[in-house]
């Protein structure tokens, strides 16, 4: 596993590196100093174990990680988008970014200052020197944070919009920066490499985003063998008027969830799904994904199609009948719960003061 680290200054790219250092045996790499953001560590030409006074160019760095991709590696140098696009094409590298509020950062800058004054620790790399030595005033540190961030030719806020695991950097110490990031599950490989479950997901609400029904967007898949039979989402029948031009009263007159169904020409999901797919290919083991719980319409017509198992992701007011049902039947109903991916807020928002 490789695992790169972006983030604005004095966010604390540098200390989750530590952290995957201390407590999960990552080894750190660096890039050369011929690289932007080079320091002076990585691995060596001959792509041997890295050593503390070697250093290497980012192609020389991923041919040494490539073949050592079963070990964990964390760099926090990726200085351009060039660099990223490398790294990504390798199935083992994951993105992770890390920023926090510009006054949350300026206190760990001045914090920081301020123990180098005293003595107490070493010059940060995670802080541009031009900055230790110009950014005395919060307004400073504003101007360098955002040529950082926003430069037209430098900047890196396109790469920390591309990690897969966005942190919020709030935390007041280690201890508790330490405790979140350790229920995070940050190396579950299905960071990487989807599962089952996250894949036919993941279909499924691709699905929903061809949905033209104006009361919510739903997306099913069909799966036997782990192998797609029929996609579904919800919305008109074919020839009719679409919901999101008119063409269903019900949806369009705003009722409450559960209330007009009679009236309701919306075809959902899953029976969009189960009749693309026909009775005759729904045999034993044949499973539904779904990104809302079915309704309690749709779960009668679930049993009846011979549906084995129901994956779904969020709730619907109808979730306790609709599974009333399914335990009757002998379908085995489940949530799937994904792994945190996106902005992920390590403490809560009182810190901004």
């Amino acid at each position: 596993m490789f695992i790169g680290i972006c983030g604005s200054i004095c966010a604390g790219k540098r200390t989750i590196a530590q952290y995957l250092v201390d407590h999960h045996g990552f080894t750190w790499l660096y890039l050369d100093h011929g690289s932007r953001g080079g320091t002076d560590k990585g691995v060596n030409g001959a792509g041997t174990q890295p050593t503390s006074n070697t250093s290497s160019p980012p192609d020389e760095l991923l041919d040494f990680v490539t073949k050592h991709w079963r070990e964990r590696w964390v760099t926090t140098d990726i200085p351009d988008e060039g660099i990223l696009d490398m790294y990504s094409r390798r199935p083992f590298f994951l993105l992770i970014s890390v920023d926090a509020p510009l006054t949350v950062r300026w206190r760990r800058f001045r914090a920081r200052q301020q123990q180098q004054e005293e003595g107490d620790a070493s010059p940060d790399r995670d802080s541009p020197s031009v900055v230790a030595a110009s950014a005395d005033t919060l307004e400073a540190f504003a101007r360098f944070s955002d040529q950082q961030l926003y430069d037209p030719a430098r900047g890196i806020h396109s790469l920390l919009s591309r990690a897969t695991v966005r942190l919020l950097n709030t935390s007041s110490s280690l201890a508790h920066l330490y405790a979140t990031l350790g229920k995070l599950d940050l190396l579950n490989p299905d960071r990487l490499r989807p599962s089952w479950d996250c894949y036919f997901m993941s279909l499924a609400s691709l699905a929903a985003q061809r949905s033209n029904c104006m009361k919510r967007r739903v997306g099913c898949v069909v799966v036997r063998d782990k192998r797609v039979i029929s996609t579904g989402y919800n919305g008109t029948p074919r020839g009719l008027k679409n919901c999101g031009e008119g063409g269903c009263g019900r949806c369009n007159a705003g009722h409450g969830s559960g209330q007009g169904l009679t009236t309701c020409l919306c075809i959902h999901a899953e029976e969009n799904a189960l009749l693309e797919a026909g009775r005759e290919r729904l045999r034993e083991g044949t499973v539904l994904y779904c990104d809302t719980c079915p309704c309690l319409t749709c779960s009668i017509k679930i049993v009846q199609v011979g549906v084995g198992e129901v994956v779904y992701n969020q709730g619907y007011s109808m979730d306790g009948e609709a599974a009333a049902v399914f335990r009757e039947a002998g379908v085995r109903l489940r949530q799937f719960v994904p792994p945190a991916n996106g902005l992920i807020h390590l403490e809560k928002p009182e810190l901004y003061i």
